[in-house]
């Protein structure tokens, strides 16, 4: 009697399962499979192979549920553990797809990409075909859509296609031939690829540039921080389909263990970032900064074609690297020894002047006697009063701090943003001449975050402003130089400057520039023009248009590498700054759409998203503090640091 059961329950559980071929064609109809509900996935993927008759690899194949929109990819569970009835609809398709990938330098690539990993690890099947290291930096959004006028509708761009590269190996090092690695080697097209990727493109046509999409407003750069895609969920899940456009960026602006040797595809790719993110106007600059940018561009873009980028010996670079990477490590060692032998912190001592652009007392600058120490300005009447109590302290820890140079002007500002109890409070601090101005910068940004003048760091810091400084002055004429026809300046500004100056007026002055770093090998000008890049005041911040608990308009969330910022929506003044090292914890409240944050000092804010999905600030913060925990050692594993709802 008990077998009899079973054998009619057994009967009654044969049902019809429809599974989609993507072989077969978009218009052939689904293949009914006879299953049970205990059927693993293996076996329903076995069957619908059999019933289809293609004689074909399949390995790559899984399967995808439309209606639940994700993939079965546990071939051992059961379709009753699933949860997969008779109305389900299956799809057979490949993991790995065509899609076309725009990279830094704006080059389109067709490479096969997965389609059914989390995007983070997508990316990270990328970089490794590619060569490029870190890929946690990285990450897809959708491009910007734009409406197409009717001359350019003939006009197509060119795609470079490597869908033939084989896909990469999980946790395997990718092989190197002649400096690149070995599939871009085999063939001259694919070389050709490679080189493209790892060397700086020309310089772009004016009318490029002015045809680009380009953003006015604070709001336009939220807008576009928007389109960053999930990085904890699959392509397919996110509606991207074969051969659709995606767009690889830098996210995460905090650059880990670069190693020019074994960078050479991520730097040159970065130095495009930052250049379009300078051409395009998504970061401010003044105009002297603009003409070292434009110098350092026309420089790059002349030794690129003489001096070779891509490493010829990997190994003994790899062994010049380490050796580097220890003498650096050996010496900040033994600057720390030294300062606990002599256990006096050192301080700054001057004559500066200040200026409170919302104090009334003070109509322009007054001067009087500062001193730094730790991460504290105080200053006095005078150097003889020093010894009193000071007129103020300022604690720059978790300050905004930004320069107000002009070489030729002979000004040199600094501009700090310092958190108060109302708000920021803005204060302007002068100096003298170039050194004491390079001395109390480095101070005030090694302050901003939390360090001391007995940092190691200090005099490299010191020395970076001052090589920034000597690139803005004049140097004498160089007739040779002067008269130099082949510079395209309008390719070298943005289109502020283009509209300004006929190129008669910009080249002389890039050319004056240009004096100032022509001597620079390729990778020290593309380094270069990066720490200047990096040295802007709005690096590296990410935009979302938020609004805070208990306000009724809507406020601006500037995201960066170490804080978070609130800035006023209509006149663009940063009103708090929240420094990352003082956050206990966030949460984010999915059903409402709400981030809250606890800082230290029970500071509590909580937040909704205008412009974006929360998802994307969470990813943010845990992708910073992420970067912040890594180290040399680490591998270029990166962990999930975006939670499912």
């Amino acid at each position: 009697m008990t077998s009899h059961a079973i054998c009619i329950q057994t009967r009654m559980a044969v049902w019809d399962l429809s599974v989609s071929v993507e072989e077969l064609g978009p218009e052939a109809p689904p293949l009914k499979i006879s299953v049970t509900s205990d059927l693993h996935i293996g076996g329903v993927i076995l069957k619908t192979v059999e019933k289809s008759q293609i004689k074909q690899d399949w390995s790559d194949h899984a399967l995808w549920w439309e209606q639940k929109q994700q993939w079965l990819l546990k071939p051992s569970w059961t379709l009753d553990k699933c949860g997969i009835h008779a109305d389900a609809r299956l799809c057979l398709t490949p993991q790995h797809k065509p899609l076309q990938l725009v990279m830094p330098s704006s080059i389109v690539l067709r490479m096969r990409v997965c389609f059914s990993s989390p995007v983070f690890r997508t990316i990270m099947g990328i970089c490794k075909l590619l060569n490029i290291r870190r890929p946690e930096e990285l990450s897809l959004l959708w491009p910007v859509e734009e409406k197409k006028k009717k001359k350019d509708k003939d006009v197509g761009e060119e795609v470079y296609d490597i869908t033939c590269a084989p896909l990469p190996s999980t946790g395997t090092i990718p092989k190197l031939a002649n400096g690149m690695p070995a599939f871009f080697a085999e063939t001259p097209e694919t070389e050709v690829v490679y080189k493209i990727l790892a060397v700086s493109q020309p310089a772009p046509a004016p009318e490029t540039i002015a045809k680009l999409y380009r953003t006015t407003n604070i709001m336009e750069k939220a807008h576009i921080n928007s389109r960053w895609l999930d990085s904890s969920r699959s392509l397919l899940q996110q509606g991207v389909k074969e051969n659709d456009k995606l767009i690889l960026r830098f996210k995460y602006y905090t650059f880990h263990d670069i190693i020019p040797q074994a960078d050479v595809v991520r730097l040159t790719q970065l130095y495009e970032q930052s250049r379009w993110a300078i051409l395009l106007e998504e970061i401010e600059c003044t105009e002297e900064e603009m003409m070292v940018f434009a110098a350092l561009q026309y420089h790059i873009g002349k030794v690129s074609l003489t001096e070779q980028s891509v490493a010829s010996c990997p190994a003994m670079e790899d062994l010049d690297s380490a050796l580097q990477c220890l003498e650096v490590k050996m010496e900040g060692e033994s600057s720390a020894d030294d300062m606990l032998e002599t256990m006096t912190a050192p301080e700054l001592h001057d004559y500066l002047k200040i200026f409170r652009p919302k104090r009334l007392t003070l109509k322009g600058y007054k001067q009087y006697w500062f001193t730094f120490k730790d991460t504290t300005i105080s200053y006095y009447k005078s150097k003889e009063e020093s010894s009193k109590e000071p007129i103020q302290q300022m604690n720059l820890k978790g300050c905004e701090v930004a320069p107000d140079v002009s070489v030729a002007g002979q000004k040199f500002c600094i501009r700090l943003l310092i958190p108060g109890p109302e708000g920021m409070n803005e204060v302007y601090l002068r100096c003298e001449h170039e050194q004491q101005y390079s001395r109390w910068m480095a101070a005030c940004r090694l302050a901003s975050k939390g360090k001391t003048l007995a940092d190691s760091s200090f005099s490299s810091e010191v020395q970076s402003i001052q090589s920034f400084l000597a690139m803005q002055k004049t140097t004498p004429r160089n007739n040779t130089a002067q008269t130099d026809e082949s510079i395209n300046t309008h390719s070298l500004v943005s289109p502020r400057y283009q509209k300004k100056y006929k190129p008669k007026q910009l080249t002389p002055r890039i050319l004056e520039a240009y004096q100032n770093v022509a001597q620079l090998s390729l990778t020290d000008a593309i380094q270069k023009f990066l720490q200047i890049w990096q040295a802007l005041p709005d690096f590296g911040l990410s935009y979302i248009v938020v609004r805070f608990k208990g306000c009724r308009k809507d406020e601006v969330l500037g995201i960066a590498n170490n804080r978070l910022i609130r800035i006023d929506l209509s006149v663009g003044d940063v009103v708090k700054t929240w420094r990352y090292n003082t956050m206990r914890q966030w949460n984010v409240n999915w059903d409402i759409k709400q981030v809250a944050i606890e800082f230290d000092g029970n500071v509590n804010i909580a937040f909704s998203c205008v412009t974006a999905n929360c998802k994307i600030v969470h990813e943010y913060i845990g992708g910073y503090i992420f970067m912040s925990t890594r180290c040399r050692e680490q591998s270029d594993t990166l962990k999930v640091i975006a939670t499912n709802r």
